[in-house]
């Protein structure tokens, strides 16, 4: 690496998703001078783009009390700072199964209890077939619109002074050298290769978490991968309404933010495909020559990603309302989604803010859901 070609920063944060972009943003406005650099062409395209839009509230997780006190923890920040990007104007339902939930209604009222939340046990709704469900409830749950805040956080990235921004640009090779880390980054539009320096590394790359961890020779964390598929709807019927069928195999359907859409996704239908390693493989890498395991690329663009499963999908959410609601399918958007292997029984999506070397500095950010981006305070600077 030729230290003429080197520029030189406080931070480098690897990963411009929501939690990277939400990092850069905080460590500038404390007085860092911080490279952001992301793979894709713009920021906030892939998971932070592809995803229910669930402000979550913390009614989605009663087997991971975990994941439910940070969801609800951190909810009345987010709401009152990204007021403008949050659709509040819906009902929001949770409806228990009357065939095969983990969680009965006695449970999740216990659950909702304990966390303090809203929870309005509701008996009759002409919507819904009350011969599939066993318990209806009204809560308190609202949805964010990822177009109006990737837009947003685009414009507050090239508005703060302290950021350098690196889009197509990817890391190929890291070095400590001292007290600070040594990177050599690639463009990938062609226009060459440069290196950075910087005392303090953070990946948040989510996906592809352990392929940059690989880099610096640290170690992976226990991840599994998934590709999934959230199907967008239209309704003349349920256009101010949300439901979510829980807790087992069952489905979400709820308003994707303030596009006019409907977002649906299903535990049984939405995952297509399961890597268990350390970064993703897919049988769908080997027809492609942009996507592989420590490199992936956009599924959405991708010609080889799966066929829809969104008449099953459809199908499936049916079954809880009068045959009379019209749905109509717009358009499905695919992504790799990961979780922590350790949470494969009780399906929490707790943040994890991990430091992985001292002097230079190298934390780790993997997070699944938008209201805990506020964790990534923990790292000091």
């Amino acid at each position: 690496m030729s230290p003429e070609r080197t520029r030189t920063f406080d931070a480098v944060i690897i990963g411009g998703g929501i939690f990277g972009i939400y990092a850069a943003l905080h460590f500038t406005r404390k007085g860092l001078h911080v490279a952001l650099l992301e793979k894709e062409s713009q920021l906030f395209t892939k998971a932070s783009m592809v995803n229910q839009a669930r402000l979550h509230g913390g009614y989605h997780y009663p087997r991971s009390i975990a994941t439910a006190r940070m969801s609800d923890e951190h909810r009345a920040r987010f709401t009152e700072e990204h007021r403008p990007f949050i659709n509040f104007s819906f009902e929001k339902y949770y409806a228990i199964d009357r065939f095969g939930s983990l969680t009965d209604a006695a449970q999740f009222e216990r659950f909702c209890d304990y966390l303090g939340i809203e929870c309005r046990r509701i008996d009759s709704h002409p919507i819904f077939n009350f011969d599939r469900i066993e318990a209806l409830y009204a809560t308190v749950e609202h949805s964010f619109d990822p177009v109006l805040m990737a837009n947003h956080y685009r414009r507050q990235v090239a508005q703060e002074g302290g950021i350098r921004l690196f889009l197509s640009t990817r890391i190929e090779q890291a070095e400590r050298a001292g007290d600070a880390w040594l990177m050599e980054a690639t463009r990938l539009d062609a226009r060459g290769s440069f290196s950075l320096r910087a005392p303090l590394v953070v990946n948040a790359t989510y996906s592809a978490t352990n392929a940059v961890n690989r880099l610096f020779r640290l170690p992976p964390i226990e991840l599994m991968h998934e590709i999934s598929e959230i199907a967008l709807l239209t309704s003349p019927d349920f256009d101010a309404l949300g439901l979510t069928v829980m807790d087992g195999p069952f489905a979400s359907i709820m308003p994707f933010g303030k596009t006019g859409l409907l977002s649906l996704s299903s535990v049984a239908y939405t995952h297509h495909k399961v890597s268990y390693e350390a970064a993703p493989h897919f049988d769908c890498m080997d027809l492609v020559t942009h996507c592989r395991p420590e490199f992936q690329g956009q599924c959405n663009a991708c010609p080889a990603h799966p066929r829809s499963h969104y008449r099953k999908m459809l199908a499936q959410i049916r079954q809880y309302f009068h045959p009379e609601v019209r749905f109509r399918y717009y358009h499905s958007l695919f992504t790799i989604k990961s979780k922590l292997k350790a949470n494969f029984i009780d399906d929490g999506r707790p943040t994890e803010v991990v430091q992985l070397h001292q002097k230079p500095d190298f934390w780790c950010v993997f997070a699944g859901k938008v209201n805990s981006i506020y964790e990534v305070e923990k790292i000091p600077v």
